[in-house]
């Protein structure tokens, strides 16, 4: 298995008490090197634009870029939601969270490897023209696009079990039948996107979970509302949105997982993409704030992906 990563990703900074920090992914790279799990670490390139513009504009992409400040911070949105940041080096952090994606790709289809890559900011809040939620590239969504445009692949199937709904995701393949995007979240919740009468083209499914929801429930829903969908969609390639907020440890949200449920929820997915897939996976970081429970849940995650390869 490949992990991406760099350390320009370690470079971005939101400001004191930001719950999206370094420190998540510091955290993270020193549980996966004093762990038994065995992996490649390899570095994330810079993606080009000629790809992020798959899904975003040059334009609107480039306009992120020209706000970016030499000094100090600033958030590219109005209140109540003024929490996407940029920093003087959140260029090279954005563009290379983009471009292990992009990697990984590469990397899935010439060597049989799963991939998770490691990095921050996340992507699956940005929208097409809109950054939000911490997130500026939909890195998950240009994968999808560069597997499409460059390695001719068909069906690609979207697992999104971040605690909170990935309105970006959604909103960029809305109306594409050739893209399933499967969301668990707890609801309402922030974005306020995600209502299970969301349904796009037939190609969209939102299981939405109460607050206070515990593993047995999880599972069940997770089951019906993610799995069997996607089991009928029998996609090519499966990418997975992995954010461990739902975490019972996480300070932003109120579902009750274990980190053991992350390597159930995980060796589900494979067994998926073992039977329509060719195994093929790759794992995208987005949420997770609370560092122990982070630590733990990744390395079930990554235990999960090893399985059945």
């Amino acid at each position: 298995m490949i992990v991406y990563t760099h350390n320009d990703c370690l470079q971005k900074f939101n400001g004191q008490g930001h719950p999206e920090r370094k420190e998540r992914l510091v955290s993270i790279i020193s549980s996966i090197k004093s762990s038994d799990v065995t992996v490649q670490f390899k570095e994330s390139p810079l993606v080009n634009l000629d790809i992020v513009s798959l899904v975003h504009p040059k334009k609107h992409i480039e306009n992120i870029f020209n706000n970016i400040p030499k000094e100090g911070i600033i958030g590219v949105e109005k209140e109540p939601y003024a929490d996407t940041m940029l920093c003087p080096n959140s260029k090279s952090a954005i563009l290379r969270a983009c471009g292990s994606g992009i990697a990984a790709c590469d990397d899935m289809l010439k060597k049989n490897e799963r991939v998770f890559c490691a990095v921050r900011p996340p992507g699956h809040h940005a929208e097409t023209i809109r950054a939000n939620g911490f997130c500026f590239i939909n890195n998950i969504a240009v994968a999808a696009r560069y597997l499409q445009k460059k390695h001719d692949i068909d069906k690609i199937a979207i697992i999104d079990f971040d605690v909170h709904h990935g309105n970006g995701t959604q909103e960029i393949f809305y109306k594409d039948k050739s893209v399933a995007y499967a969301s668990s979240h707890e609801f309402p919740l922030f974005p306020g996107t995600g209502a299970e009468n969301e349904t796009g083209v037939g190609n969209i499914f939102n299981a939405t979970l109460r607050a206070g929801t515990r593993s047995k429930e999880f599972h069940e829903i997770f089951e019906k509302k993610i799995l069997l969908p996607i089991e009928k969609f029998k996609p090519n390639v499966i990418l997975v949105s992995a954010g461990f907020d739902a975490h019972k440890r996480d300070p932003l949200a109120n579902i009750n997982l274990e980190s053991s449920d992350f390597f159930t929820i995980t060796k589900k997915i494979v067994e998926i993409a073992n039977i329509h897939s060719k195994g093929r996976v790759i794992s995208f970081l987005e949420g997770g704030y609370d560092l122990q429970a982070l630590s733990e849940s990744i390395i079930e995650h990554l235990k999960g992906l090893k399985t059945h390869v």
